[in-house]
């Protein structure tokens, strides 16, 4: 099984809004086959709690002109990770740091990666190219950018080459 058109599309509409609030290391994951309550997780980050929460508002309102509505929604009072159920789609808005320490990455590792369109991953931060994705080692440079040994999307970071962060304080999580 994979996931439907319905929850394609809503993920792509719901990456474009994500992507226009200067998101980043957007990516999504068909998780059809593993789960039986949704058929996509879309994971996104976000460099602050205000940051996080346009984020999620733009998703939702371009999902309600969609036609879509969400039923339930997580987190949004602290802004450090908001989650929003559509049933068929689930959307993870994270703060980077929140993004790096729990890793959701890495327990969806194993699910199809669903393509997004270019505008959404072309000039982004975490994108080839670009300063500042999110890498799972979990240092925090000065510049504002997250970099790690091992980007968001696999070996090399999320859709292309890892995003690099400045010099300054090392901050690992715990684990």
């Amino acid at each position: 099984m994979t996931a439907t058109d319905r929850a394609v599309e809503l993920v792509t509409i719901a990456a474009g809004a994500a992507a226009d609030k200067l998101a980043t290391d957007i990516i999504a994951y068909d998780v059809s086959e593993q789960l039986v309550i949704t058929d996509a997780f879309l994971l996104c980050s976000a460099a602050n709690d205000r940051q996080v929460k346009a984020i999620v508002d733009e998703i939702e309102d371009r999902l309600r002109k969609a036609g879509a509505k969400p039923v339930r929604r997580e987190g949004e009072r602290d802004g450090r990770w908001v989650l929003l159920d559509y049933l068929d789609v689930v959307i993870h808005v994270q703060h980077a740091e929140e993004r790096v320490f729990y890793a959701l990455e890495r327990l969806w590792k194993d699910c199809p990666v669903i393509p997004l369109p270019e505008p959404v991953i072309v000039g982004r931060p975490g994108a080839a190219g670009s300063a500042g994705g999110v890498g799972l080692l979990g240092d925090i440079g000065v510049s504002g950018g997250l970099r790690g040994a091992r980007g968001v999307n696999g070996v090399n970071g999320v859709n292309g080459a890892g995003g690099a962060g400045g010099a300054g304080p090392r901050l690992r999580d715990s684990r």
